[in-house]
């Protein structure tokens, strides 16, 4: 019973931190703004940095809020296929910070009890295996983010949705694929420190 618990708790942590690096990684605007930069997005889009900056807040905040029912970007059109996306992309959105929600109350309390009960040594061993798989994710990332950007899409929907058309979906030149590549780095970058954290607070508390 107390591995199952340890098992559960050290679970709670992985998806809190994960959750947390994923809600940190939709609402960092900065590194979108960068990247319009970086891969000079106005000439893809004929749309000046302000403009395309603007359509993406719009389409974040349709991501992010459950009462915004309708995404209506006014420099890009969206075909039905491309709306039924972003829906999508929205429930998942939704998902991860419910999953946050749970989760990190879940942690703290874990956390709390394990140190109480002076136990907290039973995870310096887990969070330091644990500490392993966002390098392992960061490796793939790095060798080969085509196929691993694909799998993606294919593990988290049903359909050939996500495939977008420039002509019907301009928006997808707005987010080419590298962007996403910067997104995935940064969630699984937060996710290294986040389990660091918890492995050095464990090993601080225990005078390691």
């Amino acid at each position: 019973m107390r591995m199952i618990k340890n098992s559960l708790g050290l679970l709670a942590i992985f998806l809190c931190i994960l959750s947390f690096a994923i809600a940190f990684t939709i609402n960092f605007t900065p590194m979108f703004a960068f990247d319009v930069d970086y891969f000079n997005i106005p000439a893809r889009t004929g749309l000046s940095k302000e403009t395309i900056l603007e359509n993406y807040r719009i389409l974040i905040d349709y991501l992010n809020f459950p009462w915004i029912e309708s995404l209506q970007m006014p420099d890009f059109p969206s075909s039905e296929s491309g709306l039924f996306h972003f829906y999508e992309v929205k429930v998942l959105f939704l998902l991860d910070y419910a999953i946050l929600f749970i989760s990190a109350p879940l942690s703290f309390f874990f956390l709390r009890h394990k140190k109480r009960t002076n136990t907290l040594y039973e995870l310096i061993q887990p969070t330091r295996i644990m500490i392993i798989l966002p390098i392992i994710a960061l490796f793939f990332i790095f060798i080969n983010f085509d196929q691993l950007f694909t799998t993606f899409h294919e593990v988290f929907f049903n359909n050939d949705a996500w495939l977008f058309d420039y002509r019907t979906d301009p928006i997808i030149l707005a987010l080419p694929q590298e962007f996403f590549m910067h997104c995935f780095i940064l969630v699984f970058g937060l996710l290294e420190v986040g389990l660091w954290l918890i492995h050095r607070y464990t090993k601080r508390a225990l005078g390691l």
